[in-house]
């Protein structure tokens, strides 16, 4: 089956980043020609990227994939990159596992058989943003910046720090002052410069937008900001691994962590291309949001009805999902609601429970994001929203090492003598 294009004869990409034949903006369909933008100039409304995937045969883009290299530049055909990527100095990440979740499944009362989590913890920096960054980065070398940039709740800056020690770039980040101490210390480690704001990430993210307009930030590639089209398609790579981990199928359910919203949209937009393309068979599917209750916008905004995601003060300890004026919460709403998915929270009580339950049950240490996700989905269960007879994936977007306080106090089960009595006496023998 030959697939039609999607882009128009009006379309004059200045740069060669593959299959990307210009900006399109989401809001009024505005085109532009591929560049370091991310607002429309008509309406302001965002920018994303549109392709030409003209010429392209199901079956023999399914064997060039599955021919491709064991991480998401197998997936170049779909990407913005160029076609010589994979020959490029870069941290190469994906293809992460995607785990069948038995245990957990007979914990939550699913079927056997049905549940997965997709642990991108696996990835070069143990966190998912070693994808979007790795498009972004490949933006920048096209665009000729010579420093890449972000404004970060703690992932995405060791993200960035490590792609651009790889690809022998300048990196300098900015992040809120009081994270985690363990994302410091990963972000830190790369040798760029990781400046504290003093303030939220709202706040950091207010200050790089500024700075991009500043003579100081000439030649800077922030991936979040002038780069986000690009870095956003990175997100399409784990709906992408998972349809084709399940045997190129559509899963029935998808629970995704909400920070700023770009991951829902995006892994729904690497679902309906599969489906265009016809590597997928069409069929129903819903897409589930997951929130931290002390900032839940789009959670709120959901359970109200309304359109319009109203920012809140983060107050929790997933940090990496404390956005409190997400940037794609509206469409986070459309998706969640088109799909016939929802939108719900969890309590930082029920994050540390679930973040246990996963360890326990699969062997998975997931950050709180990961816990925010499996909690929702138990609460999404129990609520009979969530289908325990379907298949469902559940993502875990980053490593526990990072989020040590959130489970302090968890360690010894006893202490003993090194006598056989001891052990005895402890009620360990079996």
């Amino acid at each position: 089956m030959a697939v039609q294009t999607v882009a128009t004869s009006t379309d004059t990409p200045s740069v060669d980043l593959g299959p990307a034949a210009a900006l399109s903006c989401r809001e009024c369909g505005h085109r532009v020609p591929l560049g370091p933008v991310f607002a429309c100039e008509e309406c302001f409304g965002p920018l994303e990227i549109a392709y030409d995937f003209s010429g392209y045969d199901t079956e023999e883009l399914r064997k060039r994939i599955e021919a491709g290299p064991a991480n998401i530049w197998r997936y170049a055909p779909l990407l913005p990159v160029p076609a010589d990527v994979a020959g490029k100095p870069n941290l190469n990440p994906g293809w992460t596992k995607l785990v069948q979740a038995d245990h957990l499944a007979a914990e939550l009362g699913v079927d056997a058989g049905r549940l997965f989590v997709k642990d991108d913890s696996g990835n070069p920096t143990h966190s998912f943003k070693d994808r979007v960054v790795a498009q972004a980065l490949e933006a920048a070398r096209a665009f000729g910046f010579t420093t890449l940039s972000c404004s970060s709740t703690g992932n995405l800056a060791g993200a960035v720090g490590a792609a651009a020690a790889r690809a022998g770039l300048r990196s300098c980040v900015f992040i809120p002052h009081d994270l985690e101490q363990g994302k410091v210390v990963m972000a830190a480690i790369y040798g760029g410069e990781l400046v504290g704001i003093e303030g939220n990430y709202d706040d950091v993210n207010r200050f790089c937008s500024e700075l991009i307009g500043d003579p100081a930030g000439e030649g800077w590639g922030f991936v979040n900001v002038n780069l986000r089209p690009y870095y956003a398609e990175g997100s399409k790579t784990l709906a992408y691994e998972i349809c084709e981990q399940l045997g190129w199928r559509l899963p029935d359910q998808i629970v995704v962590p909400i920070a700023s919203g770009s991951q829902l949209t995006k892994v729904d937009k690497g679902l309906r291309e599969l489906i265009a393309l016809g590597l997928v068979e069409d069929k129903p599917y819903k897409i589930f949001g997951a929130q931290a209750e002390g900032c839940s916008p789009v959670s709120t905004a959901f359970k109200a009805g309304h359109d319009v995601v109203r920012p809140q003060k983060p107050d929790t300890i997933a940090k990496s999902l404390a956005i409190g004026n997400p940037a794609d919460g509206p469409y986070v709403l459309d998706i969640a609601r088109r799909t016939g998915g929802a939108v719900e929270d969890v309590t930082d009580a029920q994050i540390v429970d679930a973040i246990k339950l996963l360890a326990r049950t699969e062997g998975i240490f997931a950050e709180t994001a990961g816990g925010v996700t499996v909690g929702v989905t138990k609460k999404l269960i129990e609520a009979g929203v969530l289908d325990p007879a379907k298949t469902t994936v559940v993502l875990n977007t980053g490593d526990g090492l990072k989020t040590l306080d959130a489970v302090a106090g968890t360690g010894l089960t006893a202490t003993i003598r090194p006598t056989l009595d001891s052990f005895r006496e402890a009620g360990l023998a079996s």
